[in-house]
């Protein structure tokens, strides 16, 4: 079993999603499938039917990906040290003077659009271990890069 690493935040936001999806997403798929059948005709015809059990499958499957995650999931408090970890709040400094803030996450709550990059991104890997004014070297897809640790918070 392979950890899955969490703010508290995340954590609680895939509880929640769980939470949904067991007791709300699930009743809506059964009535959808339950429609579907009373409106009769073949099932093999029946388009509705078929979208609603796609839907129930994705569902459980997500429930199930859900319930493994939080059962290996080992919540970690950032802050509160002056090295980047998983929950560490970084600004970066490029070479043309732009900065970005970022939150380092595990893997399963990372949403790059958001500001949560994951430990085992490029960057996030880079960062790691670094404390403010390190300059670090980001070996990505499209050739390595550098960057300087502005903050860690």
């Amino acid at each position: 079993m392979s950890t899955t690493y969490l703010t508290p935040e995340g954590y609680k936001k895939l509880q929640e999603e769980l939470e949904y999806l067991r007791t709300v997403k699930r009743q809506e798929v059964a009535q959808r499938l339950h429609e579907a059948l009373a409106e009769g005709g073949e099932l093999i015809e029946n388009a509705e039917y078929e979208a609603a059990k796609n839907e129930q499958a994705f569902v459980e499957g997500r429930i199930q990906e859900l319930e493994y995650l939080l059962a290996n999931a080992r919540v970690v408090e950032g802050g509160g040290s002056d090295e980047v970890g998983i929950g560490s709040k970084v600004t970066i400094a490029y070479d043309d003077g732009s900065e970005e803030t970022y939150t380092v996450v595990g893997a399963a709550e990372a949403s790059p659009r958001e500001g949560l990059i994951s430990n085992e991104s490029p960057l996030g890997k880079a960062l790691m271990g670094h404390k403010a004014g390190d300059e670090v070297e980001v070996q990505a897809p499209d050739g390595a890069f550098k960057v300087k640790i502005v903050k860690v918070a």
